[in-house]
């Protein structure tokens, strides 16, 4: 047999992996080999037999398990933009093994106590700011992971942890096997009719790959959007919609409820273990909110205006609808053909004109230059080297001023079978200067976008390009970094400030200099015109109300799901509501870093037995579909509108811990990032250098080396405001 290239030095260029050399089977032998060595060097410096210091311990163990770290991440990243059966069968196997190496190491004794010493001595040891930070996130790292557990319970903390990672895979293979099955084939013109052009470019691409001539939709977003739009044929558009909405229950053999609902369960189970009453205060004690109260204050003051303004907008749809001929009932799939309809009579604003000036390489460049500008960086696109899949293309970042590399970027933006949906950023290599080797990033931004057919120029809506732009602000947020430790790299930061970078970048895709000179028609050639971009800038607000409904109404159903609901409701799903608290968004002071719920004294270790008495029996899973059912009610969701994400494919949930009790975090750093561009506009130039260095100083090379209460009062002077991101909405009075 070949040997393993994941067990050999990577000899190419930038130190990328081996793309074109690997197979599913190289994985499970490289993970195995990688853990072992990971485990030996554990070992070696928790049994150091001199005293802790900083450097021997904390600087080692961030250090530490490079191989694995290499190898995993390129694991999560093929199985999430390039899987397959076999990478699947892998993926199934691998995911319990190393969720219980990750719990090794959190539950090592003598590593934890070298750690332990150290934290509890950190502030006699002379350390700098970026040491004391790193020390105080490792061993809040290790408290939240049971490190501080005994008996029984670190025990039971371990195996919940091994099934949920198991539980996650599930969850992600059945939604991408709802997508990726369904087919809706346009057989006649008339199943045609009211789509553009350009969105059946989309559909004969779709067609293509599935093997046939013709024009097919698949359940990609960037499919969907287009179709509910556009087409005329309304019980199609039913099917569409329902069939997108049914994702993860469409199949009774892989229905993802059961699944959700033990999630969920095992979530509360180790929340108690963890001594807190509900996840969600477990999962917040770590963020900005700190909260499930501090959460709820600020959803619930977008929640009734945000109806409110949808209920007048289903009205003007209506109306719309009845002058047309058209039944006068708005239902899930007619609310955006109708919208439409309503912002071209009302703006004078069609997406179908608007479409063609957007072009996928044109915004490409677009988004470079204005790095470029904002940060002074030079994107260049590298050919000839491997990668994944021919559509993924490959840019190398440098510093316009000295040459400097800053890392490799990976832009990877089609939709397809073998590719889960939404947008996301990774990493196959984060920045650190604390490593031998690369020391720069590499960083992947995936997107959805549907790839236009026989080389035509695939051309994006309104949305793509924000999204697009939103990506890439991650993207910048992990190419910037410039610190010292892993751990501290990037968007390694608490989830409700990870979007600030995300949603800030978004501004600058619609700035009138920006689509003067890349906004070009994709068959005349010429610049998009001042009045077309003042129409698009007078419609910005345009149906905001059902973006936010459909939004918020995920947020409010994730807290409840986890524990906490709205303000007048004494209970949450488990009997408890989170903790009060009399600090929210703009009077929270920085986010303790030295102590979680679990890390205190008074509730860790052998106090977890009082907490549990309290808890008693673990709460029984819940009923996933009468509970979004009777919280939609609750809440009074529009049912034109309902869910952006129901819960049986709501990957932010269930693919992963990372968002759950966290969908939140969207508008969470939306009030930081409305009122952090207010600094540019109050300057006179969106573009200004110096504002820019100093976000790129205090936010996106400072990764999580920083407080990031402090990170934002380093870049704005200030604490956030509210007003900006509620005007930004339409849903009170200003621009």
């Amino acid at each position: 047999m070949e040997s393993n290239p994941l067990l050999q030095h990577w000899e190419t260029p930038y130190g990328l992996p081996p793309f074109d050399r690997i197979r599913p089977e190289h994985f499970k032998p490289a993970l195995d080999t990688a853990m072992s060595r990971h485990r030996e060097e554990i070992e070696t410096i928790a049994g150091d037999s001199a005293p802790a210091t900083f450097e021997n311990t904390v600087a080692a163990l961030d250090r530490s398990g490079e191989a694995m770290r290499s190898v995993a991440l390129l694991f999560s990243n093929l199985t999430a933009s390039e899987t397959s059966d076999e990478l699947q069968a892998v993926e199934r196997e691998l995911a319990p093994v190393i969720a219980s190496h990750r719990n090794w190491i959190t539950l090592h004794k003598g590593l934890f106590a070298r750690i332990d010493r150290l934290y509890a001595e950190r502030h006699n040891l002379q350390l700098g700011a970026e040491q004391l930070r790193l020390l105080e996130r490792l061993h809040l790292q290790f408290v939240r992971a049971g490190a501080q557990l005994k008996g029984e319970d670190r025990t039971r903390f371990a195996g919940i942890t091994e099934e949920l990672a198991s539980l996650y895979t599930d969850f992600s293979q059945a939604v991408l096997a709802d997508e990726a099955e369904f087919t809706l084939r346009l057989e006649t013109e008339a199943d045609r009719a009211g789509l553009p052009e350009f969105v059946l470019d989309a559909a004969a691409s779709v067609a293509a790959e599935k093997g046939f001539d013709g024009y097919a939709f698949n359940l990609s977003p960037s499919l969907v959007d287009p179709f509910l739009t556009y087409s005329t044929r309304r019980d199609l558009r039913e099917k569409v919609w329902k069939a997108y909405k049914a994702r993860g229950q469409a199949n009774p053999e892989r229905d993802t409820r059961p699944t959700a609902a033990r999630i969920v369960q095992l979530r509360a189970e180790l929340a108690r273990i963890m001594g807190y009453a509900t996840y969600a205060e477990y999962a917040l004690d770590d963020r900005m909110a700190k909260t499930p109260a501090a959460v709820l204050e600020l959803l619930e003051k977008v929640w009734e205006p945000a109806k409110a303004r949808a209920a007048e907008e289903q009205k003007h749809l209506e109306d719309a609808a009845r002058t047309a001929g058209a039944p006068g009932t708005i239902e899930g799939w007619d609310w955006h053909f109708w919208a439409e309809r309503v912002r071209r009579e009302r703006y004078n604003l069609d997406e179908s004109e608007l479409k063609p000036y957007f072009q996928l390489d044109r915004m490409l460049e677009a988004m470079f230059e204005c790095a470029n500008r904002l940060y002074g960086i030079v994107f260049t696109e590298v050919h000839d080297v491997p990668l994944y899949h021919p559509d993924v293309r490959l840019f190398e970042v440098r510093e316009e001023a000295s040459g400097g590399i800053v890392g490799i970027y990976i832009s990877d933006n089609f939709a397809r079978a073998t590719k889960r949906g939404g947008a996301w950023m990774s990493e196959y290599r984060e920045q650190a200067r604390n490593r031998d080797g690369y020391r720069y990033p590499i960083i992947a931004n995936n997107n959805n976008f549907a790839k236009a057919a026989n080389g035509r120029p695939t051309l994006l809506s309104f949305d793509n390009v924000r999204t697009l732009f939103h990506e890439f602000g991650h993207a910048l947020h992990g190419l910037l970094s410039d610190v010292t430790y892993v751990r501290l790299s990037g968007t390694n930061v608490l989830r409700d400030f990870v979007e600030l970078p995300s949603q800030m970048h978004e501004n600058w895709a619609f700035e009138p200099g920006v689509l003067k000179k890349h906004a070009r028609h994709a068959e005349t050639g010429e610049p998009i015109s001042d009045e077309l971009i003042e129409r698009i800038r007078a419609a910005r607000q345009f149906n905001q109300g059902f973006r936010t409904v459909e939004y918020t109404a995920c947020a409010l159903v994730d807290m409840a799901l986890h524990g906490a609901r709205a303000a007048g409701d004494s209970q949450g799903l488990h009997g408890a509501r989170g903790a009060d608290t009399s600090q929210g968004l703009h009077g929270a002071p920085a986010t303790d870093t030295s102590q979680g719920r679990a890390g205190r004294e008074e509730t860790a270790g052998d106090a977890t037995a009082v907490d549990r008495a309290r808890a008693a029996d673990t709460p029984p899973a819940p009923d996933i579909a009468a509970f979004e059912k009777s919280e939609c009610r609750r809440l009074g969701v529009p049912p034109a509108i309902g869910l952006r994400h129901r819960l049986s494919h709501f990957r932010h949930l269930f693919s992963t811990s990372g968002y759950a009790a966290g969908y939140y975090v969207y508008m969470w750093a939306e009030v930081l990032e409305a009122d952090a561009f207010e600094a540019f506009i109050d300057s006179g130039d969106v573009f200004s250098r110096d504002l820019a260095s100093r976000f790129r100083e205090c936010v996106l090379s400072a990764g999580d080396s920083v407080d990031p209460a402090e990170a934002y009062r380093c870049f704005r002077g200030r604490d956030p405001r509210l007003e900006p991101m509620l005007r930004k909405r339409g849903l009170i009075a200003g621009e």
